[in-house]
């Protein structure tokens, strides 16, 4: 867990009052065409991909036939370009595995874009004047223009804190040098995952392990489930649970009594609830962190932390408020 130095602090309040310019390009970047394309990811992943038309996009889950999480991706539709797929780079193995499993005999091709596309995201308030022709960008998260930066090509992408920017790796330093004359202040990851955890998005890979959690579980129904799509791997699983159960987790956020490191045990009571994801120390709000608990570990619960077992990490009298997402500031 980064600690809050002088330096973050001021990274924080760039990102929270002005536009921060935080470098993704790490993301994994897969570019799919052909004509069975758009049919072809609908079948394998949790949202709507047939309905989206050029300048739209959706974030979705990949699932196992347990409906258990493999990954998590944005869709962008690019018209004839094809669609544009990103995803945590510890996800990406597994959706290119499957893309090119199952594609045989289908029309749909598949290139990787990883190393050959760079990812700026511009957040804050002044995100959209920062980057050039964002202002004129719907509304609508994953909503996408083709622009222009620097006189770079580049796409815009509504983010739900700010704009995307998408473009040439070979250019990234001309568009990265062009956004921050614009005003824009290179940040951290660090202070990135502060206003991330403060805002209650889960990280796959951080918060959300490969095969063991289900969508609804880690709060996610809303923004990557379409419960009106047809048939697609996991899809029986999760919406008998969204229809008839209730899921035995709950993504929920905690106010720590001290800070800790990712890992630490949550216990109400004798029993074990949950372990700390993505600790952070919020300037706004202090020690904060996320955690898949059981259910009952009900906001307003509060819970003991203790070290991992095999660490010596002192965690003594340490407490973590259970807390509903997002964070209230």
């Amino acid at each position: 867990m980064a600690l809050l130095t002088d330096t973050i602090a001021g990274e924080y309040e760039a990102l929270r009052r002005r536009a921060g310019l935080v470098d993704r390009s790490e993301r994994g970047k897969l570019l799919l065409t052909g004509a069975e394309a758009k049919d072809f990811l609908h079948g394998q992943v949790t949202n709507e991909v047939l309905g989206l038309t050029a300048g739209t996009g959706c974030y979705a889950a990949l699932l196992t036939h347990k409906g258990k999480m493999l990954g998590d991706l944005r869709v962008l539709d690019g018209g004839e370009a094809g669609l544009w797929l990103d995803t945590e780079r510890s996800a990406l193995q597994e959706l290119f595995n499957m893309i090119r499993r199952f594609k045989l005999g289908r029309d749909v091709e598949l290139e990787k874009r990883t190393l050959e596309r760079a990812l700026l995201s511009v957040v804050g308030p002044e995100a959209r004047a920062v980057v050039p022709g964002a202002a004129a960008l719907p509304g609508a998260e994953h909503a996408h223009v083709l622009g222009d930066v620097a006189g770079v090509p580049a796409r815009l992408v509504v983010t739900d804190g700010g704009v995307d920017v998408l473009c040439d790796a070979g250019r990234a330093d001309d568009v990265r040098a062009s956004l921050v004359e614009r005003g824009a202040v290179p940040v951290s990851e660090a202070a990135a995952e502060i206003v991330r955890v403060e805002s209650g998005r889960p990280r796959f890979g951080l918060d959300l392990q490969p095969e063991s959690v289900i969508p609804q579980e880690a709060g996610l129904n809303e923004r990557a489930v379409s419960f009106e799509k047809g048939c697609y791997v996991g899809q029986e699983t999760v919406a008998r649970l969204h229809w008839r159960g209730k899921p035995n987790r709950h993504l929920r956020g905690l106010r720590l009594s001290a800070p800790v490191e990712a890992g630490a045990v949550l216990r109400l009571g004798e029993r074990e609830v949950g372990t700390v994801t993505s600790p952070v120390v919020s300037p706004a709000l202090g020690p904060i962190a996320l955690a898949l608990v059981r259910r009952e570990a009900e906001p307003g619960a509060v819970l003991e932390v203790a070290a991992p077992p095999g660490d010596g990490a002192a965690t003594d009298g340490v407490t973590a408020s259970v807390v509903a997402l997002p964070f209230g500031m």
